[in-house]
């Protein structure tokens, strides 16, 4: 994905053709707190692309254990933010009403700039294939530079099977 700074360039920064509040991604997936990692998406492209936002506080509960003194956001949940907003995405557009969705493989994760307390993260997110077993890349980003990137698997299965 490209981090160039025009919509031609850059698809991420194209008007989006729907947008999700926090009571919508509520609405779409299952998680909540502690453990619901984003706030707004943007959809730039049904099905296709989106921009999801996590503000990052001080309050969040994982900041007392990881690191006390210095704290750093665990790449994990950064990666986890990622997938709750390609999934949200997906799973609030009409069709998906019975479904949940469950990771099945992180590939090429990388880490590049610590997410601290007050950052805003913003998730790029492009669906690479769309199925019962889909695939997105993911980018997290954070003042512009990006935080981290992986490619994530995920099977779409019936909510009264899982």
């Amino acid at each position: 994905m490209s981090t160039e700074t025009t919509p031609a360039a850059n698809p991420f920064l194209n008007a989006p053709v729907r947008s999700l509040d926090i009571n919508g991604v509520k609405k779409a997936i299952p998680h909540r707190y502690p453990l619901l990692l984003v706030d707004r998406i943007d959809v730039i492209q049904e099905e296709k692309s989106c921009v999801g936002t996590k503000m990052v506080t001080a309050n969040e509960h994982f900041f007392e254990g990881h690191f006390p003194g210095q704290p750093v956001m665990p790449g994990v949940l950064i990666v986890e933010s990622m997938a709750q907003t390609a999934c949200a995405m997906l799973l609030s557009k009409g069709g998906f009403e019975n479904k949940i969705a469950f990771f099945m493989g992180i590939d090429e994760a990388k880490f590049r700039v610590p997410v601290l307390p007050g950052s805003v993260l913003k998730h790029h997110i492009e669906i690479l294939r769309l199925g019962r077993a889909g695939k997105f890349k993911g980018e997290a980003y954070v003042d512009g530079k990006l935080a981290a990137e992986a490619t994530m698997t995920f099977a779409l299965v019936d909510k009264a099977a899982a």
